[in-house]
């Protein structure tokens, strides 16, 4: 009996320290939790060591999110924050990758964001309703850029040409087969190449592609740099019907880069703009740190070194993104420095 008795006990008493034992564990995820987002939400999902989606070497959003990540780890003091920007297919990439968990944060083109939004283009059938925006960046125009040794002087002239477009998942991709398409040129209508800027620049230097496609943030130091190596950039106008066919069926808007915007330049040049965008996860990037990083970037965006960064303004914060879903630490930003109400 006493036998009995003491094997009781034993079970008893294991079986509470068990259940002791259990929740401790879980006050402790909950602790864990709202530390590791630095005041995250309740899900536990949170996170403060971030990854950040931005484009090809050679365009804007790669060294520009370079600079944003190191401007946020110099500026906001949470425990374990971190930011890695990483090379990626840039809008639609970075849109996706943030959906499903493995990208934090990412720069897009606002048309991108839209589509995701509405669930349109490279989005149609898909939800993207963990993506939420942390306000403008700059103003993106497409360039169609050739060499004039190719004998190639309007976009009519790249059929049968041999034309970078942009990788997979870019803005730039999407971008350059509509325009392509209102000047009647399909897909087999020309060889594509899926380059990024840097590489399409190298490409076109060596002779061999005949023009390329960009999406980028005017001036653009690539463009530049294939001016200086070869004094033969030829800018290919974005003009007429096929203007006006690009920005009713996108949202696109018709855009003149003005004489002067390089050095070189000296006739203006027709084509379409959007804005870049930075994007975060609602889910993984608390509201608190979300709050952070847009206060550091609105705040602080003059010390870094890259030419677009002198565009990043409280003034210009929403442009091109002010009928697309916030993320409510932007939000709860542009409400208290008087941006929105």
């Amino acid at each position: 009996m006493k036998k009995k008795t003491l094997f009781l006990f034993v079970f008893v008493l294991a079986i509470g320290m068990i259940l002791s034992a259990c929740g401790e564990s879980g006050k402790g995820g909950g602790d864990s939790s709202s530390d590791s987002g630095d005041g995250g939400s309740d899900g536990g999902e949170t996170m403060t060591n971030l990854t950040m989606g931005t484009g090809s070497v050679g365009g804007v959003y790669y060294p520009l999110g370079g600079e944003m990540a190191n401007l946020w780890t110099d500026n906001i003091d949470v425990d374990g924050f971190d930011v890695s920007s990483v090379e990626s297919g840039a809008s639609v990439e970075n849109i996706a990758k943030i959906q499903s968990g493995d990208f934090q944060l990412g720069i897009a083109q606002n048309t991108t964001m839209i589509n995701a939004t509405e669930g349109t283009g490279e989005f149609e059938g898909k939800e993207m309703d963990n993506v939420g925006v942390i306000g403008s960046l700059y103003p993106e125009a497409l360039q169609v850029v050739t060499l004039d040794s190719t004998g190639i002087e309007s976009i009519e002239d790249l059929k049968g040409k041999r034309v970078a477009i942009g990788p997979p998942g870019g803005a730039t991709r999407e971008a350059a087969e509509l325009v392509l398409s209102a000047y009647g040129i399909e897909e087999g209508d020309y060889e594509a190449y899926e380059e990024g800027f840097g590489d399409a620049k190298s490409k076109l230097q060596n002779g061999t592609i005949d023009a390329s496609f960009a999406v980028v943030g005017v001036p653009s130091s690539t463009t530049d740099e294939l001016a200086a190596a070869t004094g033969e950039v030829n800018f290919l106008d974005i003009e007429g019907e096929a203007l006006k066919e690009v920005t009713e069926n996108s949202q696109y808007e018709a855009y003149t880069v003005e004489p002067g915007t390089y050095e070189w330049q000296d006739e203006p040049v027709q084509t379409v703009t959007a804005m870049a965008l930075l994007v975060a996860s609602k889910d993984q990037v608390s509201e608190d740190l979300a709050y952070k990083i847009t206060k550091t970037l609105y705040e602080k965006a003059g010390d870094m070194t890259i030419a677009q960064a002198k565009l990043i303004t409280e003034d210009s914060a929403l442009t091109g993104a002010k009928d697309l879903p916030l993320h409510p630490g932007a939000e709860k930003y542009f409400k208290e420095a008087g941006i929105i109400e």
